[in-house]
């Protein structure tokens, strides 16, 4: 399945054209309440994304990973310890409670809150010009990182101006331009002759501009510090976390990453001057919209691992600067049932994504049953099977968010039964969400603030504040 078909618009319906965040109009007193000097503190700054996390993802990957390795995620052992800032923030964009993951990444990113489905473009028409530009353009190294097409929403929101976020192929078009150093993440349709309208093939004019392009694990594993990076390792995102993980084929294939985010780090922190670094976690956002509890929480952890190398080289560094957040939340899912239940998803080698692309019209209900318990460990019911199975005579209707009618939404539900897991929606909702920093600046972090507000704490931390 295409996921990015199914999830591109989905926080758009919520959009209405006179909303504002009741914060807005505290903005004039507050939003340079956060960092009022402009010392330079920080040398480099990583900003991390959990990109739809709701605090119930957070929740559970922690305690799933506690109950199963007998740790804590390195997040949540931030605040155990008392090594991170933390903090609220609202996320809110200029023209709905509820933002898109565009309009969000465009308030750090450019500072000022765009309407959803934009990059960097107020409603004016107007630019913001985003903050990668400002810290490349200041003499640092910068780049992004995703689990997602690296044309997507939240990466493009720290780099390019673009009035519709659904433009991938110019947003590829525009990373060709701007002569950045590290771009790692999915969309292989977006760079490849085979699959661009216009038939160029940026990967070649990548590689002719001087970069080192990649398009597998070991490649990237062993690619050169010495030239700028582009590595694009799958169509659309990148397989699921749990996915990769039972299968070897897809392990050579495609990197983790923490793996991705290693390697950024190595090549950006060959600057004497710093670097600016975006780590996403997209699929995230992509398993909440799915409702896709075992995907959900395998990839907040594969984030979280992320984390715990970005901190490491933090650590060591003490130059460096930490952000960590989510543009929104996704679905409010939340544990509601016993430990046993919960446990077993301890115990699944697939999505529900690869599930229900791998059943199809032909399978009998005994099969469906048969073929999730080796799956996922649960044994669900005939009847339970048998309404799964009823979706599949639909899978030629046109669905907005989801072009294969998968059973999505069904599937949880039954689901629900077995883990304890359940979902409150598939869309992004209005929660404030967490937000905490590690090293130096973090200090400064107020309690709660507006995500557009990010943008100025970034420049006053790195000394660039009024220089750019």
């Amino acid at each position: 399945m295409k996921r990015r078909s199914f999830f591109k618009k989905a926080s758009l319906a919520v959009a209405g054209a006179g909303m504002f965040s009741p914060f807005d109009l505290l903005a004039s007193e507050k939003s340079n309440r956060i960092l009022t000097s402009d010392a330079g503190l920080a040398k480099n700054i990583i900003f991390m994304v959990s990109d739809g996390m709701s605090i119930g993802t957070l929740t559970m990957a922690d305690l799933l990973l506690q109950r199963k390795e007998g740790r804590r995620s390195k997040w949540l052992s931030l605040y155990d310890e008392g090594k991170a800032t933390r903090a609220l923030m609202d996320t809110a964009s200029a023209n709905a409670l509820v933002t898109d993951s565009a309009a969000a990444s465009s308030a750090w990113g450019g500072g000022k809150r765009v309407n959803n489905g934009s990059l960097n473009v107020n409603p004016d028409g107007s630019f913001n010009k985003p903050i990668l530009q400002k810290f490349k353009s200041a003499g640092k190294s910068v780049g992004c990182v995703t689990s997602v097409p690296i044309t997507h929403a939240t990466p493009a929101g720290f780099c390019v101006n673009i009035e519709s976020r659904g433009d991938q192929s110019e947003i590829a078009v525009e990373y060709l331009k701007l002569d950045f150093d590290v771009l790692l993440g999915g969309g292989t349709e977006f760079f490849s002759e085979e699959k661009r309208k216009d038939k160029a093939n940026l990967f070649s004019q990548f590689y002719k501009k001087g970069y080192h392009v990649v398009q597998n694990r070991r490649d990237l594993l062993q690619t050169s510090i010495t030239k700028p990076l582009l590595g694009v390792f799958h169509e659309d995102g990148l397989p699921y976390a749990l996915d990769i993980q039972f299968d070897n084929k897809l392990k050579a294939e495609i990197p983790t990453l923490s793996e991705m985010t290693r390697q950024a780090i190595n090549h950006l922190k060959q600057n004497n001057n710093g670097f600016a670094l975006q780590v996403e976690g997209g699929s995230v956002d992509w398993a909440a919209h799915a409702n896709d509890a075992s995907a959900l929480l395998y990839e907040q952890i594969a984030f979280d691992e992320a984390l715990a190398e970005v901190i490491s080289f933090a650590e060591e560094d003490g130059e460096t600067l930490v952000i960590i957040t989510t543009d929104h939340g996704n679905s409010n899912p939340g544990l509601f049932s016993s430990n046993d239940k919960f446990d077993k998803i301890q115990h699944f080698k697939q999505t529900n994504n690869r599930v229900l692309n791998r059943i199809n019209r032909s399978f009998s209900s005994k099969q469906v049953i048969d073929y999730i318990e080796s799956a996922q460990g649960i044994v669900i019911k005939d009847e339970e099977a048998k309404e799964i199975l009823k979706h599949y005579d639909q899978l030629d209707r046109e669905s907005l968010y989801n072009p294969n009618n998968l059973p999505f939404r069904t599937f949880a539900e039954i689901q629900s039964n077995y883990t304890g897991i359940s979902f409150g929606s598939t869309n992004h909702s209005g929660d404030f969400v967490e937000l905490a920093m590690f090293g130096p600046g973090s200090e400064r972090l107020q309690h709660f603030v507006k995500n557009s507000d990010l943008h100025n704490f970034m420049l006053r931390t790195a000394g660039l504040m009024g220089k750019l």
